[in-house]
């Protein structure tokens, strides 16, 4: 049976991944929240949905690329099945205008915590705020009320790693065997200096950083970058000179240190996360790392970016600093399988759970079929076929090609 996206396979050369046996362990725990309904996979391509279908929840982008379209129909999903307040935001072609986002929920709901998926996981990110870093990027505005930012992702994900040690290093195990003995700490939007010298003299940081115990007793780092909607290809900053010093003194890390791509849209938010990485250990807070991206597996705008930054280093695998691109997915099905299936399941229905939109279409496409004219028929004799044609059925759907009500579950 498939899953409805299948787990990334991984390389054999890698210190942290058994290819064989990670995609054997997680597949029961994936079906299991990635397919309940046993509907199998979904097209690599995620569908093009309606211009008339986006409008009618408000969530019509014109500057929407396919998968952010996709996501912001589906988190305008997640919000009216909970009844949420709709949001606004500000029409980039009208600016003196506010228009509702269907992607959005009201201010007043932000501050009740409704963007995170537990009233707990809300507090985990009250407390983050109230003891946030100097510099740190948090816009606390988008965090809040923007359903579709990575920010709430990052702490709907992790959040509930920070009040279970166990918890969380069971999760860490199923992401990367053997690479931890236990985790200690869970810091959101970290960097050790921002603008410090000593580092990259800059405002790089990280979406989380995981910090644990090896099994051999060395004090290791996971630094992870996390997208949901975006694209991977940022602006890019001016190329900063500590930058390449960074990647020059790394031995081993960058095939060619000076390559302008690095600096480049594609590469350069993973390009100077790894040489904070590198900078860390220099100084002497971890004795090994490992950069890791994740990001949803039909986003493929992100990770052709990760793509295109991995053909730039050495050994993605066994190299200096590790470099580990997974999926969205394999995260969700890792934290049901370290002991949180429900909460796996209900971020698979928020974030990933593509038929719903598919689901979505089969009623339109019903409704419109429902109100066209019938034309008249005229009878055309055709040559018999070898065989009939046969089309796919419809059970392959969500239970009445409609979304699963959850009016029940608002986060407070």
């Amino acid at each position: 049976m498939h899953v409805t996206i299948p787990l990334p396979q991984l390389a054999d050369t890698s210190e942290f991944y058994d290819a064989r046996r990670i995609p054997i362990a997680l597949a029961d725990t994936a079906r299991a929240v990635l397919d309940p309904s046993g509907l199998g996979a979904l097209s690599p391509h995620l569908p093009l949905i309606p211009e008339a279908a986006r409008r009618r929840l408000h969530v019509f982008v014109p500057a929407d690329h396919r998968f952010k379209a996709a996501a912001r129909f589906l988190q305008a999903l997640w919000r009216e099945d909970r009844d949420l307040p709709i949001g606004t935001d500000l029409d980039r072609a009208k600016p003196h205008r506010v228009r509702r986002l269907g992607s959005r929920i009201s201010i007043a709901a932000g501050r009740t915590g409704a963007n995170f998926m537990t009233p707990a996981i809300a507090a985990v990110a009250t407390r983050a705020l109230a003891y946030r870093e100097p510099g740190a990027a948090y816009d606390i505005s988008r965090l809040r009320t923007n359903l579709l930012s990575s920010q709430p992702l990052v702490f709907n994900l992790f959040g509930p790693l920070t009040a279970d040690p166990a918890l969380a290093t069971r999760f860490m195990a199923e992401l990367f065997p053997g690479a931890l003995a236990n985790v200690t700490d869970i810091l959101f939007e970290h960097s050790p200096g921002r603008g410090d010298p000593r580092f990259t003299a800059d405002r790089t940081a990280f979406d989380v950083v995981i910090r644990g115990t090896a099994p051999t007793g060395a004090r290791a780092i996971f630094c992870i970058e996390m997208k949901y909607s975006e694209a991977g290809h940022d602006p890019a900053p001016p190329p900063h000179p500590r930058h390449q010093e960074i990647g020059r003194t790394t031995a081993g890390l960058f095939i060619a240190p000076e390559d302008p791509m690095l600096a480049g849209p594609a590469c350069q938010q993973l390009y100077r996360q790894h040489c904070l990485a590198s900078a860390m250990l220099a100084a002497g807070l971890a004795d090994n790392a490992t950069l890791v991206f994740i990001a949803p597996a039909h986003n493929q705008l992100a990770h052709a970016a990760a793509a295109t930054y991995s053909r730039q280093l050495s050994d993605p695998h066994t190299g200096p600093i590790p470099f580990i691109s997974l999926t969205l997915e394999h995260a969700f099905a890792g934290l049901a399988a370290a002991g949180l299936p429900a909460h796996a399941a209900a971020l698979h229905v928020r974030y990933t759970d593509w038929w719903l939109l598919d689901g979505e279409l089969e009623l339109a496409m019903t409704s419109a079929t429902a109100d066209a004219p019938v034309p008249d028929i005229v009878p055309v004799s055709h040559a018999p076929t070898a065989a009939p044609f046969v089309t796919r059925s419809a059970t392959r759907r969500r239970q009445q090609c409609a979304r699963p009500s959850v009016r029940t579950g608002a986060a407070a």
